[in-house]
């Protein structure tokens, strides 16, 4: 199994990020504060610090890998941006100007802007104002139908995509005069004005969760709450984009580990893998994790009858459907609400990831050892 280490640091876990040398994790255990832990050894973790600001449930943490500053926002509407000063954590507030919860979090590739999204159907570009010592928000309005539910940049540093529940992605620019350079290039993403649309995907018929650009920033991809996942190609004017349904439960977040393969997590507890073939086709692959793998073969058929003898109360069928769901365990018990990645940013491969859920793990996979299984996409 690619798993290589397992810790339950609480009941539930709402999001969890890395400090830049990976011996430090920062997570919520689905409350108002933010636990940070360093590892002593591998059985081990040790609490060092428990930041305290927010008034409701914090939904995002985000740990910029450059500056050592983390981001935080909640429901409460607030953000903060903590810096360690000495050997305390000291928070920055961050003006919003919010009516809804905050949801999602992500620093820029440069880590001189962060995106914040909201239930308020808007999208927070944040930045720092040197002269007044405080981080100041644009808001791109009125594009988005309902919550914003995540938020990716793209390598360039302007480009953002978001996902929503009205069941939309969309790219947008986030070019700030004075915190931005303009390309050189022609035609690059700084002729384009801050909050303006590049493209809208209608490609799912229910909520979308969890975009993520490629390491190249070529492929967008994004997970439907229909147990399905849309690959983009080309964003543009004409993108190219593919719809794989899968018949588990919904997935909530991905991860590229190369440019032809994709990680999801979600609702199955149990690690996807989605590759693209030599036409550009993409198709699920196979589970990680031994158990998953090994109760794939049982059929349709046999699942369907489990499902219906359960409904109607039959003792037979539904000690075999608990005997079966049990053979479906893996590492997480319960919902994987997010997936990090290890690796150095803009690496061309993602050898290592960390994916945390609701049963209040944080398990760290390594997928040195499973490059022969997960074939040439890899």
């Amino acid at each position: 199994m690619a798993v290589v280490d397992v810790h339950r640091f609480a009941e539930s876990i709402t999001c969890h990020a890395w400090s830049p040398d990976l011996s430090m994790v920062a997570l919520c255990p689905n409350s108002t504060e933010v636990h940070i832990y360093k590892s002593l050894s591998q059985d081990h973790w040790e609490r060092l610090h428990v930041l305290q600001k927010h008034d409701q449930i914090v939904s995002g943490i985000d740990w910029s890998s450059k500056s050592n500053k983390i981001v935080t926002v909640s429901h409460d509407r607030n953000s903060y941006v903590w810096s360690l000063e000495g050997a305390e954590w000291v928070p920055t507030l961050v003006i919003l100007r919010l009516n809804r919860a905050a949801l999602c979090v992500q620093w820029s590739p440069k880590e001189n802007k962060f995106a914040v999204g909201s239930g308020a159907k808007t999208v927070c570009i944040c930045y720092y104002e040197q002269e007044n010592n405080w981080w100041v928000s644009k808001l791109i309005r009125k594009r988005h139908e309902s919550s914003v539910t995540s938020v990716a940049w793209h390598p360039n540093n302007v480009l953002l995509a978001t996902t929503s529940t009205d069941g939309k992605c969309r790219v947008f620019s986030t070019f700030i005069k004075g915190v931005d350079t303009k390309d050189s290039k022609a035609g690059s993403p700084a002729e384009t004005k801050f909050g303006e649309q590049i493209l809208q995907l209608d490609l799912s018929y229910s909520w979308a969760f969890g975009v993520k650009w490629s390491p190249s920033g070529n492929t967008l991809a994004y997970v439907g709450h229909s147990s399905m996942i849309y690959f983009v190609d080309d964003v543009g004017p004409s993108p190219l984009a593919q719809s794989v349904a899968f018949r588990d439960l919904p997935l909530r977040d991905v991860l590229f580990i190369s440019e032809k393969m994709v990680i999801g997590v979600g609702y199955d507890s149990n690690p996807m893998v989605f590759a693209s073939d030599d036409t550009g086709i993409w198709s699920f692959i196979r589970y990680i994790g031994e158990k998953k793998a090994a109760s794939s073969n049982s059929s349709y058929s046999s699942q369907f009858s489990e499902a219906f003898g359960k409904f109607y109360g039959s003792q037979s069928k539904s000690t075999t459907a608990n005997d079966a769901s049990e053979s479906r365990g893996g590492v997480h018990d319960n919902c994987i609400n997010s997936i990090v990645s290890l690796s150095k940013a803009g690496s061309p491969k993602v050898m290592r990831f960390s994916t945390s859920g609701l049963d209040g793990k944080v398990a760290i996979w390594d997928l040195e050892n499973m490059e022969q299984e997960l074939g040439n996409q890899f």
